[in-house]
């Protein structure tokens, strides 16, 4: 008798185990800080494809578009990123740490922005999860594992992260963040704002550490282009 029950136990314990396996729960959050530490020490650059979508509560409507971006590291936690927006309104955004620049093709004009105070603020929503370490998020953020979703394909966990600082809240109320089960960067990115307008990106052909030189992570303006200065 016994040992029937000990059978029927043991039978249980398996099959839940199976189960879980197969439903897929969410890694806990631990898991996924620690693997975001060990990528953040290996992270050299980082090149992808996006797809994003931002939705305006007010007006019930959302717009999409598409683009490229490459990151590279720079010196001790610095940060160069090259963004490039395709479709009816291109774009370029480069960034360096100190200044941020918008290059608008069509009219042969950047425009050139000084980071000043606000560096720390941008260099985080920047590089979220691109090569940065899980200590550093936690120490920024409040961080809970959300459930298991599948995105493209691809098991991920949902972590959701909510601003420490006052500061930081003012711009957005949560992130979300959906990191493959085996990878250490997110597939898809949630900005939500106090409003209820939301931004999100999808990201796609992911290169991890690809050793991309310098200048493709830089803008390359041409020569004669307009420049403008709109904080002065």
């Amino acid at each position: 008798m016994r040992e029937g029950s000990a059978r029927l136990r043991a039978l249980g314990a398996g099959l839940s185990a199976a189960l879980l396996a197969f439903e897929g729960f969410a890694q806990p959050v631990e898991t996924v800080l620690a693997r975001l530490d060990e990528a953040a020490g290996q992270f050299r650059d980082l090149s992808a494809e996006f797809q994003r979508t931002v939705y305006t509560t007010v007006l019930n409507e959302s717009h999409q578009e598409s683009g490229r971006l490459w990151i590279r590291r720079a010196g001790a936690g610095g940060r160069l990123m090259r963004v490039e927006f395709e479709g009816n309104n291109p774009r370029s955004l480069g960034f360096d740490g100190t200044q941020g620049q918008i290059y608008y093709p069509k009219i042969q004009t950047v425009q050139i922005y000084e980071l000043g105070k606000h560096r720390n603020l941008v260099d985080q929503f920047l590089r979220l999860g691109f090569g940065t370490a899980g200590k550093e998020m936690a120490r920024s953020y409040l961080i809970q594992a959300a459930g298991e979703e599948t995105v493209a394909g691809c098991r991920t966990t949902r972590l959701e992260l909510v601003p420490r600082s006052a500061e930081m809240a003012q711009y957005v109320l949560r992130i979300d963040l959906w990191i493959p089960n085996d990878a250490a960067y997110p597939v898809q990115q949630r900005f939500i704002q106090p409003g209820g307008d939301y931004t999100l990106v999808v990201y796609s052909a992911v290169r991890w550490n690809p050793n991309l030189p310098e200048a493709q992570c830089r803008l390359n303006l041409p020569k004669g282009v307009k420049r403008e200065y709109p904080q002065k």
